[in-house]
This record gives structure tokens, sequence and C-alpha cells, in this order.
């Protein structure tokens, strides 16, 4: 471990954490801070970027190309992605990943200060974030059950999915308030945010073993996808999250929803971004109080098929706040899917395959949702906005009916842990 960072503290134990709350935890407590000015940054660039290529292109095309180039670093760079959250210490990974972040934003954030910003330049940045955010996914995430017990690891995910929502929330209404005044001042306060973000996560003290130096060889870098080969009910929860989402997800059109469907400005474009976040605030502090205990295997499925229903409701919205309703429903139903599955990776796996699972993980959500946005601008392009989110939300109820029975195993798990899954 890198002598220069801060030695690990002992964690509290879990009764106390379970009777006192979780932001006890110093270590806890900043880990927030990083979910959440991290949330920001994402949420505020990602209006700023889907807004501007829409100014600039008025091409659903277009939009669906920032969903690829964001892709292309998550399936291509998972093997070295997840090694390097496990072969070096994970704040320092996450550090660089961010600092990559910060200098693309700012790169952007230069170029529409000049007047040289183009499509060309947007692309190119995404892809640079979509770098950044392969190796620091694995990291951060992975780094969670070394800050919290295990028995009160749910309540922990849980607890940061709210602080990452609570950014989310307020990110895209920001972002759209912030580009009606300056696109400049957008791109240069999620690059504050990323530094700032990456700055505090070396400082965050962590209970970890050095991590053993493997050899680099394709067994070591394949370990993750072995792992999860072996392990049935974590491989049905990352390949139903992939394919209801790669089928379901409209976020990147959402713009044309604001713009051209319901009549509105980058403000109400904000707002209609933020919604899903409400629901998935609501969803997360309710999980956080009141974690689900058993049936996990059902409740997820449930709530995918609710993401499903609720992007049929979107296709079907006649106005702004009709909606807004709709990608509400859609964020809390995905909430509780994500706490499910990030549980069940934690606590099935090993802290040694963490960074490597997790990576395979991320590709895997990456690929639902950056190729999801790619899928969702090119059916547009071919069938209309309206028709293509219609078709998708139909697609995620198909895949539902159809993983109940590919994966028993999950549908059938009952609580979190390996050892009480049903036979």
């Amino acid at each position: 471990m890198n002598r220069s960072l801060p030695q690990p503290e002992p964690n509290p134990n879990s009764r106390d954490a379970s009777r006192f709350g979780l932001l006890r935890h110093r270590a806890y407590a900043r880990f927030l801070f990083v979910r959440i000015a991290a949330s920001i940054a994402l949420q505020v660039q990602a209006v700023a970027v889907g807004w501007q290529m829409y100014e600039l292109t008025r091409s659903p095309f277009q939009l669906g190309l920032v969903g690829l180039v964001q892709f292309i670093p998550s399936i291509g760079l998972f093997l070295v992605t997840g090694h390097a959250a496990d072969r070096y210490d994970r704040r320092v990974v996450t550090f660089a990943a961010q600092f990559a972040e910060a200098c693309a934003v700012a790169t952007l954030a230069l170029a529409n200060a000049t007047g040289r910003l183009s499509p060309g330049l947007l692309l190119a940045m995404a892809f640079v974030i979509g770098t950044g955010r392969a190796f620091e996914q694995p990291s951060l995430q992975s780094s969670l059950p070394n800050i919290v017990p295990a028995d009160v690891l749910p309540r922990a995910i849980a607890g940061s999915t709210s602080a990452s929502q609570i950014a989310i929330v307020a990110g895209p209404a920001l972002g759209g308030l912030l580009i009606a005044l300056s696109p400049t001042l957008v791109f240069a306060s999620c690059a504050a945010l990323w530094l700032s973000s990456g700055l505090v996560m070396r400082g965050i003290a962590m209970q970890r073993a050095t991590p053993k130096r493997e050899p680099v060889d394709m067994k070591t870098l394949l370990g993750g996808l072995a792992f999860i080969g072996r392990h049935k009910v974590v491989l049905g929860a990352i390949l139903l999250d992939l394919f209801a989402v790669l089928f379901g997800n409209a976020m990147a059109l959402l713009p044309i929803f604001a713009r051209d469907i319901f009549m509105s400005g980058p403000l109400s474009f904000g707002m209609l971004r933020a919604a899903p976040a409400a629901g998935a605030l609501l969803s997360a502090l309710t999980l956080t109080r009141w974690p689900i205990a058993g049936r996990v295997g059902r409740i997820m499925f449930g709530a995918v098929a609710t993401f499903g229903i609720g992007t049929i409701l979107l296709a079907l919205s006649p106005s702004l706040p009709f909606g807004m309703a709709a990608m509400f429903i859609v964020g809390a139903a995905d909430t509780v899917s994500v706490v499910i599955r990030q549980s069940l990776l934690l606590l099935h796996t090993p802290d040694e395959m963490r960074g490597r699972v997790f990576a395979v993980g991320s590709m895997f959500t990456g690929t639902s949702n950056q190729l999801g946005d790619f899928r969702a601008g090119a059916a547009a392009a071919l069938f209309g906005t309206v028709p293509a989110v219609l078709i998708g939300g139909l697609s995620t109820l198909t895949v539902v009916l159809v993983s109940t029975r590919i994966f028993r195993q999950l549908y059938r798990a009952d609580r979190y842990g390996p050892a009480d899954q049903a036979p």
C-alpha cells in the first residue's frame, strides 16, 4: 500500500453502525462526498454535452453517438480496469480516473470560451470521460466493503445510492440552468467537482489487506469473467440489468422530448433529466431505512418490469408533467434493481476479486447504458422518437418474462448472501 496515503483506521463495529447510523463512519462520510461530487459532475456534463450536441447538429443519431463513444472504453478496457482495482490502491486509481475526467471537461470549457466547440470535440472528450469512468467505477464501487461491516453493507449501498441520487436530482436541473447562463461555466464547474472528488478519495481511510501481486496473465485478467460464470445468481443479476436497460433506456432522447415534443427549453430538459433521480432518491432513502430482507430475486424482477412500464408511460406522455412522472417511476424502479444487484455482487465476491468482478459488471452496465443510448438514437432516427421509446419499454417487459425462465436461481433468491440462496 502506498505509504504516503493515510493508514486505515478501525471501523466501528457493526452493532454501533446499526445503532448510531452509518454517517458516524468518518471514512463512509467522505465516501459519500466522493459519490455526491462525482455524480453532480457526471450528470451536469451529460446535460451539457447532450444539449450542446443537439444545438450543433439537431441530430438524434449524434446524440446516440455520445453514448457509443462512452461505451467503447467500458468494453475495451474492462480486463485492465478490473486488474488495476485489485492490484493497486483503489484510492489512487479513482483519483487518476477523476483527474482525467476533470481535464476532459476543462478542455470543453476552454473550447466553448474560445468559440471552438464542435461535435467532433464533444465526442472526443466524451470518449476520455468514458475511459475515466471505466477505471473509476470498479475501484470506487469495490471500496465500500472495506469501509463498513458486511452486515450493514446493503444499507450502506442504499445510503450511497441516496447520496448520489441527491446529487443527480440537483445536477440535471442545475445543468439546465447553467447552460442557459453559460455552457463554459457548466464545463468548468464539472472540472472543479471531479478534481475535488479525486482529492478527497485519496484521503479516505480503508480496511484492506495489501493486495497480492499476482502475475499478469490471461487467467488473472479473465478471473472476473470466470467468477461470474460460476455464480449463476450474480450472472443473472448482471444480464437482467444489461438487456432491460439496453432495450428500455430512453435518456438520450430526452432533449428531443423537451424541445420538440413538450416544446420546452433547457431548464425543462434539466427537470426532465432530474425526474428519474428524484424517484431514485425516494427508493434509495426507503431502502436505507427499511432494507430488503427477503425475496430479493422476485423483488428485482418486479423492479425491472416497473422500469419497462415507466418507459412505456414516457412514450405515451402528452405533456412535460406526465413525462416527468413517467421518468420518476423509471428512476424509482431502477434504483431498487441497482441496490439488489450491487449487494449481490459485493456479498458474493471475495475482496481480492471485487475489482475484476466489478469491472465486468461495469462493462455490462456501461454497455446497457451507453449502447442503450446509441440504440435509442438509432431507433428514433429510423422509426421516430415516440415509437422507439414505446418499442423499448415493451422489449423490457419481454426480457423480464423470458428471464424468469432462464435465471431461475436469481428469481428464487431469498437473501443476498450465497449461503442463503434457494436450491
